[in-house]
C-alpha cells in the first residue's frame, strides 16, 4: 500500500518563546516601577513623612529607571541578557522586600529609588531593543512593538490589584506581593530565555541559515566603558541628537507632563478625581494597541515619517485640550483620550528601528542614552508643569508649549539621515558618511 509522505511539521520558533518570556519580564518590570505611586499615602499616614521627602524615592527610581538603560544594553552584550535579567529581578524582589523593615526616608530612598530603579531600568526598553536585534529580522518592528506594549499592560494590570491590597492589608502586603512576583519570573528568565539564536543551534527568525552569524560588538573594557565609549561617538553626530532631542520631548509630553498632571488639571476644571484617573487609565488601555499597530508599521514604513506623524499630531491634540477640560467627561474629550492613548509610546518602535540602521551593532546602547533622554525631558517637565500651575494658577501654557515642542519633535525627526555613522569603516569620517558597502545594506 503506497502511503503519502507526510508534510513536515513547522515547529515554533524559538524565537517566539524568548520574546514571551521576555514579554512577561518588561510588563513586570513597568508595573514594580510604578508600585511606589501607590504606596505614598499610605506611608505618609504611617510614618508621617512629607510627600516630598516620599516623592524623593520615586524621583531617584525614575531617574535611575532611564539613566540605568545604556549600561544596562552594555551589560547585555558583556554577560548576556539571561544573567542581566536575572540579577535585575533579584534587585527588584530585594528593594521591595527590604522595605518592610524600613523605618526612615532614605531606607526607603534606598529600596525603592535605587535598588528597584536600577533593577527595572536593567529590564527597560533596550532589553527590548537588544533582544529583537538578535532573535529577529522578520517582524522586528512588530515584535518590538509588542514588548514595549508590555510596558503599558504591565501597570495596568499591576497597579490596580497593589493599590486593592495596599487599601485592604495595608502597603507591606503590597511590597511584598512585588518581591514574589520578581522572584516568580527568575526560573522562566534562567531557564527560558537565551542570549543569542546560535547557542541553542539556531538562527534569528527571518535569518538566512546559510549567512555568517551577525558580528558582535567588540569587547573593549568593562560595559561601563562601552556604554560611555558608545556615547562619546554617538554624539558626535547629527542623528543622535536628533533621536534624543525628539525622545525628550516625548517624555515631556507623555510621562512629565500627562501622566503627572492630567488629573489635577481636570480637577482644576471640577472634574473628580476618580474619573480623571479613570481617563488616564483608558490612555493606557489604548497605548497596547497604538504601540502593536506602530511596531507593525515600522516593518513597512520610513520610520522617520512615522515619527514626524506622531509627533505633529501629538503637538496638535495637546494644543486643543484646554479647551476639552470640563467637569464631566465630554465626547471630546474621549475622542482625545482615544487618540492620545494611540500615540502615548507609539515614538518607541520607529524609534529603536532607526538607532539599529544607523549604528549597527551598537544600536541597543544608542537607543538606551536616547531612552536616558526621555527619563530626562519627563522630570524636567514635570517640575516646570508643577511651576506653571503655581504661577499662573492653570496649566493651559504648559499644553501649548508642550505641543508647541511636539511640533518642533516632529520636523527634527523628518530630517534625520539613515546614514551610518559608526563602526571601523567609518573611521575618520567626521560627517557621518557612509561607505558604499554601507549604503547597499541601507538599502536592503
Amino acid at each position: 500500500m503506497k502511503t503519502t509522505p507526510r508534510a513536515p511539521e513547522r515547529k515554533l520558533h524559538r524565537a517566539w518563546i524568548v520574546a514571551g518570556v521576555a514579554f512577561v519580564a518588561i510588563l513586570g518590570a513597568a508595573g514594580f516601577r510604578a508600585t511606589p505611586g501607590v504606596l505614598i499615602t499610605p506611608l505618609q499616614e504611617e510614618f508621617g513623612w512629607s510627600r516630598g521627602t516620599i516623592s524623593l524615592a520615586v524621583s531617584v527610581n525614575l531617574m535611575l529607571y532611564g539613566l540605568t538603560a545604556p549600561f544596562a544594553a552594555a551589560l547585555m552584550d558583556r554577560f548576556g541578557m539571561r544573567r542581566v535579567v536575572t540579577y535585575a529581578l533579584l534587585l527588584v524582589a530585594a528593594g521591595s522586600g527590604f522595605t518592610i523593615l524600613m523605618n526612615a526616608p532614605w531606607q526607603l530612598v534606598l529600596c525603592w529609588g535605587v535598588l528597584v530603579g536600577l533593577g527595572t531600568g536593567s529590564m527597560a526598553l533596550v532589553f527590548a531593543a537588544t533582544l529583537t536585534e538578535r532573535w529577529f529580522v522578520r517582524h522586528r518592528g512588530l515584535v518590538t512593538g509588542v514588548l514595549t506594549a508590555g510596558g503599558a499592560t504591565g501597570q495596568l494590570v499591576f497597579l490596580p490589584v497593589l493599590a486593592h491590597l495596599a487599601a485592604d492589608r495595608g502597603w507591606r502586603s503590597a511590597a511584598v506581593t512585588v518581591a514574589v512576583a520578581a522572584l516568580a519570573v527568575v526560573p522562566l528568565v534562567w531557564f527560558l530565555l537565551r542570549d543569542r539564536p546560535e547557542e541553542v543551534g539556531t538562527t534569528a527568525l527571518g535569518a538566512d541559515p546559510a549567512a555568517p552569524p551577525a558580528a558582535r560588538p567588540a569587547r573593549v573594557g568593562g560595559a561601563a566603558s562601552r556604554a560611555l565609549g558608545v556615547l562619546w561617538s554617538a554624539a558626535r553626530t547629527r542623528p543622535f541628537w536628533l533621536l534624543a532631542g525628539g525622545f525628550a520631548i516625548c517624555g515631556m509630553s507623555t510621562n512629565g507632563l500627562v501622566g503627572t498632571h492630567f488629573i489635577p488639571a481636570a480637577h482644576d476644571h471640577g472634574m473628580a478625581e476618580p474619573t480623571a484617573a479613570g481617563l488616564l487609565a483608558l490612555v493606557g488601555i489604548f497605548d497596547v494597541v497604538g504601540t502593536i499597530a506602530s511596531g507593525w508599521l515600522s516593518d513597512r514604513v520610513d520610520s522617520r515619517i512615522l515619527l514626524g506623524a506622531y509627533y505633529g499630531l501629538r503637538g496638535l491634540s495637546l494644543m486643543a485640550l484646554p479647551s476639552l477640560f470640563g467637569a464631566t467627561a465630554e465626547p471630546s474629550m474621549l475622542v482625545f483620550i482615544i487618540f492620545y492613548g494611540l500615540d502615548w509610546v507609539a515614538t518607541v518602535p520607529p524609534t529603536v528601528a532607526l538607532c539599529r540602521q544607523i549604528y549597527g551593532p551598537d544600536g541597543a546602547v544608542v537607543f538606551g542614552w536616547v531612552f536616558a533622554s526621555h527619563q530626562v525631558g519627563a522630570a524636567i517637565a514635570a517640575v516646570a508643569a508643577g511651576v506653571t500651575r503655581d504661577h499662573f494658577g492653570a496649566y493651559d501654557l504648559a499644553w501649548y508649549a508642550a505641543g508647541l515642542l511636539c511640533l518642533a519633535a516632529a520636523v527634527m525627526s523628518v530630517v534625520i539621515t539613515r546614514k551610518a555613522v559608526t563602526g571601523k569603516s567609518t573611521a575618520g569620517k567626521s560627517d557621518g558618511e557612509a561607505t558604499p558597502e554601507e549604503r547597499a545594506s541601507l538599502k536592503a
